[in-house]
């Protein structure tokens, strides 16, 4: 391929087709998977090769089912209150243990708790034993030759106990299929190299390594290749000889040094390249000396789906496995969510149960969020050729976590703090049962997801210009003829983020509209963004001056990343944020960052422990950690804020 030379997507197949023609073409692999031996004590999660019987009963001999007394039961017949019989040792009756082996001539076990002690040799006795009393028979749990597990079965604990009780002590098993992984890109580096700019840590074939254990593989990762052709498909030669699958990461798009589809064409088949999901429509697949070859994207989001899609069900297959369905839940969407007409988009959703309502709430969509991914409960498929979903509307979210811990998590919708993570963490190590949502709109956004029953709090810090007060007056204003009661959280200071040592010399607001400043600003409806605007009116300062005005990032840190990473000069935030981050503060005021809540969830328990979370010492010597913060009175509750119209 030439220095200029591009790619181009010789399809753009939908995910099911896709899936049809790639297993098709690599049917050989899953025809012909290979068996092994293992010891039974390491045979856990491994699939069975055939069934396995029994070599011996068990028990494989008859056993005192309890502690007592074993007995001829004959000579028991008769006994009663009225007519107790007494029993002399070695004669009627001989004392055995649980587990003990149970010989001629006796046939019965009485409960030591039922035996009266007479003397060294006699006991008394008020009931009689019935022929083989509890006594355990040969062969009661297991009977030799019996089918203990079927072919094709995956071993679990248990399975082990009874092969081991069975006799087993080595299984035939399929063999784990071998997984190459191939990392790609001349600014892929390993996580201990040092990290200097434009290089990006190696973290997807970690991840690929573990889902590969997960779904049953046996991964082999391979040293990052730089972008070069020749050393690429020497590399996908070499694995392909050493392992049944090979997973290409990165390369796999249509930029000038993407090989992998060309080195694909050139020495084996390319059967797909593009398939209509987002995000990983550059998805690549094919096959090489017979062996299935799978070009996943660079960006962790779409590689996670890609793997999801073709080498998960390909693992599967190949042990001879169905792939297992995720559960399905109906839930309310929060916020409208525009889609693509051209792709299947995957979603990823953050879910809380507010009244009898799931509320699916969506993450952030980059394809190279890999937070989204760690964050979310579910995920919400939008199909093809429909542009969107409503908030409001009903939506079908597959789990991804169990639906128990998913109604014990307290939905926040609102303003974005630092301080909900470390709300989060203090209620969840306390208790583990309980966890807390947080999805960032703003303030107004928050307010009208409590408004529509979407979520139990609305973190806001919203300023009335004509009191000069912060929340109380929206309460008043959006929540007329409702009980509403305001949970007050801390005092924070709002200013201007700049560069460390303050490069460009800023001082104030004013200085934001100079020729050489570039702003970044927080998004329409947000508490900081109203701050603003309302000191650029005070000012007298026309926001169409300010390069960057119209910019918007949903949260304090990624205004703060903006800064940081040198395509903005100055934005507006939190001061803890700037700190986290390393960067200078200029302060513009402080501002009260609370929580609105309907009065009727103040008696839920897991608002208590939030509640509790805001009042603990934790929390307050976390913030002085974090600096720019206030905590006199957090956790206070002002219930009944009037509402009337």
């Amino acid at each position: 391929m030439g220095k200029f030379e591009r790619n181009i997507y010789l399809s753009n197949v939908e995910l099911e087709k896709a899936k049809e023609l790639f297993l098709k073409e690599v049917e050989d692999l899953i025809k012909n998977i290979k068996t092994e031996v293992v010891r039974v004590d390491d045979s856990l999660g491994r699939i069975t090769a055939k069934p396995v019987f029994a070599k011996i009963s068990s028990p494989h001999f008859n056993a005192s089912a309890m502690d007592g007394i074993a007995v001829r039961s004959e000579r028991t017949f008769g006994a009663d209150d009225r007519n107790p019989v007494r029993l002399k040792i070695h004669e009627d009756f001989d004392y055995v243990d649980t587990g003990d082996v149970i010989r001629e001539p006796y046939n019965g076990v009485i409960m030591i708790e039922d035996v009266t002690y007479i003397d060294e040799d006699t006991v008394e006795i008020i009931k009689a034993a019935s022929p083989w009393q509890h006594i355990r028979p040969v062969g009661e749990d297991i009977v030799a030759s019996e089918m203990i597990v079927p072919a094709l079965h995956k071993i679990t604990p248990v399975d082990i106990g009874a092969l081991v009780s069975g006799g087993i002590l080595n299984i035939e098993v399929l063999v784990k299929p071998k997984v190459g992984i191939i990392p790609t890109g001349t600014e892929i580096i390993e996580p201990e190299d040092e990290l200097s700019e434009g290089k990006i840590i190696d973290s997807n074939s970690r991840m690929f390594e573990n889902m590969v254990k997960e779904y049953g593989g046996n991964p082999k990762r391979y040293s990052p290749v730089i972008d070069d052709y020749d050393l690429i498909k020497k590399r996908i030669i070499k694995a392909t000889e050493e392992n049944d699958i090979v997973v290409i990461n990165a390369g796999s798009s249509a930029g000038t040094e993407d090989y992998t589809s060309k080195i694909i064409e050139d020495i084996g088949t390319l059967i797909v390249h593009g398939v209509a999901i987002k995000p990983g429509k550059p998805a690549i697949l094919g096959k090489v000396n017979n062996k299935p070859i799978v070009g996943i994207p660079g960006y962790p989001v779409s590689a996670y789906f890609v793997f999801e899609a073709f080498v998960k069900p390909l693992l599967y297959k190949c042990l001879k496995q169905k792939e297992p369905v995720r559960s399905r839940v109906e839930a309310v969407l929060s916020k409208r969510t525009v889609s693509s007409l051209k792709h299947l988009e995957f979603v990823r959703i953050k879910l809380g149960k507010v009244g009898n309502k799931l509320i699916a709430t969506p993450l952030n969509r980059g394809a190279g969020v890999t937070m989204s991914l760690v964050k979310a409960d579910g995920i919400m498929n939008i199909p093809k050729n429909v542009e969107g979903i409503e908030s409001g509307e009903s939506v079908k979210v597959e789990l991804l976590k169990d639906l128990e811990s998913i109604e014990n998590t307290i939905v926040s919708i609102g303003s974005h703090d630092i301080i909900l993570d470390v709300l989060g963490n203090i209620i969840h190590t306390k208790y583990p049962e309980t966890n807390l949502s947080s999805a960032h709109v703003g303030s107004l956004g928050g307010i009208m997801a409590l408004r529509r029953g979407e979520a139990h709090i609305a973190p806001v810090h919203l300023l009335d210009g004509k009191t000069g007060t912060y929340n109380v007056e929206y309460i008043k204003k959006y929540f007329k003829n409702m009980d509403m009661s305001l949970i007050k959280g801390v005092k924070r200071l709002q200013g201007l983020i700049v560069k460390k040592d303050n490069p460009k010399d800023i001082k104030s607001i004013e200085d934001i509209i100079r020729k050489d400043i570039v702003f970044v600003n927080r998004q329409k409806g947000s508490g900081t963004r109203m701050l603003l605007d309302y000191k650029l009116k005070e000012l007298g300062i026309n926001s169409e001056k300010i390069e960057g005005y119209d910019r918007e990032m949903t949260t304090h840190m990624t205004v703060a990343s903006a800064v940081l990473s040198g395509t903005a000069d100055v934005g507006i935030g939190i001061k803890s944020a700037a700190n986290v981050m390393g960067l200078d503060f200029i302060p513009i005021g402080e501002e009260e960052y609370d929580f609105i809540i309907r009065s009727e969830f103040l008696q839920d328990e897991n608002i208590k422990r939030f509640i509790e979370a805001l009042k603990s010492e934790e929390f307050k010597e976390e913030l002085m950690e974090l600096g720019g913060y206030k905590v006199e009175e957090s956790g206070k509750i002002i219930e009944g804020v009037t509402c009337n119209p």
